[in-house]
Parts: structure tokens; sequence; C-alpha cells
């Protein structure tokens, strides 16, 4: 084994001399960059032109309490079996949908479909459109709202001599606010059930 001409651990053998140097080197560059700092701060103040807004309160959807239904059940109450909310109309308010019908102990009453909307500053909400009169017949599924767009699928009948009891026809109908009515859109063909 051949010896190392440098003592071992030479560097760790400090003297006074050392620690002046580094201390000079950290005063050195501590002074440095005293000379290179950023400049101040010019950012603009925000006008009232470009000050943010805070965002607007989201509206809270029409209720269905409390609204009446053109809708004739008798001695027996309305009930709402579904309802969805979406802004229909794009004017950042949500509307609500409303699937009703009569409450009936036998058969199966016919839905309602009811477009509920309640103008600012206003306490009670009220009915704008009817998508499905219940004179039609038809009970509804699959209903949703979304995108603008509400969409359900009815089962109906294909003759008035087909049972309550036993709709016959299923069609998918989808309706979209077009600024001045809501228009229907339903696939060519309907199916039997």
């Amino acid at each position: 084994m051949q010896q190392s001409v440098v003592p071992e651990l030479a560097h760790t053998d400090t003297r006074p001399m050392h620690w002046l140097a580094t201390a000079a080197a950290v005063a050195g560059v501590v002074a440095l960059s005293s000379l290179f700092q950023p400049g101040s701060a010019r950012a603009a103040q925000p006008t009232p032109a470009t000050q943010p807004r805070p965002a607007a309160a989201a509206a809270a959807p029409p209720s269905t309490t409390g609204v009446d239904f053109p809708l004739d059940c008798g001695p027996v109450k309305e009930v709402v079996v579904k309802k969805a909310t979406g802004d229909l109309d794009g004017d950042g308010r949500p509307e609500t949908v409303a699937v009703v019908h009569c409450d009936s102990a036998m058969g199966t009453p016919p839905d309602g479909v009811y477009v509920l909307t309640q103008a600012a500053g206003t306490t009670r909400p009220r009915v704008v459109a009817t998508l499905v009169d219940p004179k039609d017949r038809y009970t509804v599924t699959d209903f949703a709202v979304a995108a603008g767009t509400v969409s359900a699928t009815l089962l109906g009948y294909s003759t008035d001599d087909v049972p309550s009891c036993c709709p016959d026809v299923k069609t998918d109908a989808k309706w979209r606010w077009n600024g001045h009515a809501f228009l229907r859109s339903t696939p060519a063909a309907s199916d039997n059930v």
C-alpha cells in the first residue's frame, strides 16, 4: 500500500486565517447582492372599470310547493312525482321542471310536465309552460334536465281502447327553448311496448 503525500485530513486543521478569509468572502457576496436588487413595484391600482366584481349569488331554483298547476284533480290532491332544475332560457336563473299527476289510489294517472320560473324579487313561482298535458294520457319516465334541454320517455296508448294499466307506445321526447316557446323534438318513429 502506497502512502499519500498529503497528510491525512489536512483540511480539518483550521487556522484563524481560514475563518477570516471565509468571513470576508461571505461579506463580499452580501455586499454585491445588495447592489443587484429588483426595481420597485409599479403595478397600477385597479380602477372601477378594472376592479374584479364579486360573483353574483346563485339564484335558487323555484320550489314546487304552493304552485297552482293547471291540473284538475277533483277531490284528490296533486302530487309532484319528479322534478329537475336547470337554466333553460339562458338568463342565468334556473327554472324547475316538474312531473305532476293526481294522487290516485288505483290505476295509472296520466302525468303533466310543467316548467316553473320565479322572477327576481318575487316570492311565488309560476307555471310558464306545459310540456306534456295530462289529457294526452302519457306516463313520464327517464326524466332529466341537462344543457338547456328537458328530456323524457313518454309511455302512451295507440288507441283509446288500450287499458290505462298497460301503455303500448313508448316515445322519447326533448324540449328546448327557442327564445319564444319550448319546441319539442321527437325521433321519427315511436316504439311499441
